[in-house]
């Protein structure tokens, strides 16, 4: 199995950042770099496309754009010419995408996995060069086929977390994009559900490296507790204290990072001493994981956070 290492850019950033702290994760010798598509941020294809042109081999990452937001014929064409213009340096993400957002721009469909399954599974076979043809619930493809379809086609991973929509990632999907927090339970939970020889797992967790470990635990607090609600249960399922986070989760509301205990933070991150750091890491790689995927804390300098993943990559190496 392959080990790589690589951080996200954060969302909240303008679209002129982007290309400066990708080209900073390619000198720290990060394998990947990833940006985000949210409503209403920066567009997915628009700065990958950037973020590409501005750096040599880094790999980079969409993670992820609503499957329901784009035809899929259209975003296959973006997605076939990024991959011809940057050969073997794409990964492409996809996900049912928030309601409430796609309900904005009307595009939330009556069948969600459906539409989710069936939108992946033409775009692959649109960019492997196929003449497509398809009549489903959402997608009605008519004698559709690339005139530029990818020598390299770019893998194509599923950002999901429910049962349902993991087996449908699985089928369509070449890869799973676990949202943070992703611990090694979680991992082998996704594998065992999943059972696809060969589909690969990436996995977002939070950074906080420090050489104090009780600081590097309290300035990942509010960033954790940021990332748990009432859909983490697949997350949280698999760990020994998930149900008694999860009930927190229903009575603390916007006081959930106050009553996160210590050792819980310390599960749910990628926090503290070097050593630590590389050790829950490999953790992860041992339970499955192709892609450590490291966030920034929000508010933090993204240069420094970008700094210790790369030294977290030079220790993985030695």
């Amino acid at each position: 199995m392959v080990s790589r290492l690589g951080v996200r850019i954060p969302r909240e950033l303008p679209a002129t950042r982007l290309t400066g702290l990708a080209r900073r994760a390619e000198q720290e010798g990060l394998d990947e770099v990833w940006i985000v598509e949210d409503c209403f941020y920066a567009g997915g294809i628009a700065t990958a496309s950037a973020v590409l042109a501005a750096t040599e081999k880094i790999t980079l990452g969409i993670g992820i754009m609503p499957a329901v937001a784009r035809n899929p014929a259209i975003a296959a064409m973006e997605i076939a010419a990024l991959a011809e213009l940057y050969p073997g340096r794409l990964i492409v993400g996809f996900g049912h995408g928030v309601p409430s957002w796609m309900r904005q721009i009307n595009a939330w469909p009556k069948s969600a996995l459906a539409a989710f399954e069936e939108t992946l599974a033409v775009i692959r076979r649109l960019l492997a060069g196929e003449r497509v043809s398809f009549e489903g619930r959402h997608v009605r493809l008519d004698d559709v086929q690339l005139e530029f379809p990818p020598a390299v086609p770019p893998k194509i991973v599923a950002g999901v977390r429910g049962p349902k929509s993991l087996a449908a990632g699985g089928r369509v999907a070449d890869g799973t994009l676990l949202a943070e927090p992703a611990t090694p339970e979680y991992v082998r939970a996704t594998r065992e559900l999943i059972g696809v020889e060969g589909h690969t797992i990436a996995t977002y967790n939070w950074l906080s490296l420090d050489a104090d470990p009780e600081r590097a635990r309290e300035r990942a607090r509010a960033d954790v507790a940021s990332a748990i609600g009432p859909n983490s249960g697949p997350a949280l399922a698999p760990l020994d204290f998930g149900a008694e986070l999860l009930a927190e989760v229903e009575t603390a509301g916007d006081d959930l990072a106050r009553r996160l205990r210590p050792e819980w933070i310390d599960r749910l991150s990628v926090s503290g001493t070097l050593d630590r750091c590389v050790e829950q890491v490999r953790a992860l790689y041992a339970a499955g994981t192709e892609s450590v995927i490291l966030l920034p804390l929000l508010g933090e300098p993204e240069e420094e956070s970008f700094a210790a993943a790369g030294r977290i990559a030079t220790a993985l190496r030695g």
